[in-house]
């Protein structure tokens, strides 16, 4: 008769995959090694897959094992918000890892705030930051991630958002840089400056193209960079103009040596949101973190998460 798979021994699982090994694994459940060891005997019968083979003086998890993990994931926080719905979370005592996928601009002035604002209250807690490279919403659907922050918006109807605050786009040059010292530059001044274009996508054409074109005017970009704050390190040491999130500029400006400034034409303003899959609406801890980013970003939940 084939071995039954329980609660218990999908927790073992989840945690064989994201310790990658029995010790470390037993450690964070708090079991002996013999009995780590042993449970993970039953996961290989019932699943008919060795889970974790070795690997040189480590262990790497099997294709199947990876393929499962996201699934088992899942499972285990449906169980938990079965039995966890309408209680309050303690955050002194919550012991959890998230796995937020994070857009770049985002990351180099949201990562900060969300970790000091959570360990202040919930030192068990470990934020796992994701970049962004597949923004499909199956990870949010199998688990792998927890929580999708950047421009998004939700395009099916198990996907649920709150918007944490909007933002706008800004232009930056290095402090010695004529440009923009005494008052906003005007299109026609921005032109004569080589730019560089943030674009994880590889393109050197935006909104602000759009806007020059109107005006019959055209600029020259030298370099094309994947992220905003690649772009921030450039033009703290070029003549570059780059253009990049405000609280980016406002947050790094002084420590790179830049000065930022207003773009004078009506660039579309962007907002930022939180996604998350609607199994964990009623996820007391998950509501507690969705609410803690966004008292870090000092914006107020108003009203229940739609």
């Amino acid at each position: 008769m084939p071995e039954l798979l329980d609660l218990n021994l999908l927790r073992v699982f989840d945690a064989l995959l994201a310790e990658g090994g029995v010790t470390a694994a037993a450690e964070r459940l708090h079991l002996s090694i013999p009995a780590t060891s042993r449970a993970l005997g039953r996961l290989r019968r019932a699943m008919g897959d060795p889970i974790l083979v070795r690997s040189g003086r480590a262990m790497a998890p099997t294709p199947f094992a990876l393929r499962t993990a996201p699934r088992v994931r899942s499972l285990l926080e449906e169980a938990s918000a079965l039995i966890s719905t309408d209680r309050a979370v303690d955050p002194a005592t919550l012991k959890r890892t998230f796995a937020i996928r994070i857009n770049d601009g985002v990351a180099a002035t949201l990562v900060t705030a969300a970790v000091e604002a959570t360990a202040a209250r919930a030192p068990g807690v470990v934020l796992r930051f994701l970049p962004e490279g597949n923004e499909s919403l199956e990870a949010l659907r199998d688990g792998s991630v927890d929580l999708d922050i950047g421009a998004s918006t939700p395009t099916a109807p198990d996907i649920r958002a709150t918007v944490l605050y909007r933002e706008r786009v800004v232009g930056i040059v290095r402090a010695d840089n004529p440009l923009g010292r005494h008052r906003p530059p005007t299109l026609a001044q921005l032109c004569r400056h080589p730019h560089v274009s943030a674009s994880r996508r590889g393109r050197a054409r935006g909104p602000l193209d759009d806007a020059l074109a109107a005006a019959g005017l055209h600029r020259h970009v030298a370099a094309v960079v994947p992220t905003s704050a690649l772009a921030a390190l450039l033009v703290s040491s070029t003549p570059y103009v780059g253009l990049v999130p405000q609280r980016l500029a406002e947050q790094y400006g002084d420590t790179l040596g830049l000065r930022w400034f207003p773009i004078p034409a009506p660039l579309p303003e962007i907002d930022i949101v939180q996604l998350w899959h609607a199994r964990l609406d009623a996820d007391p801890a998950q509501r507690w973190l969705r609410e803690t980013l966004c008292t870090a970003l000092g914006s107020a939940v108003s009203g229940p998460d739609s």
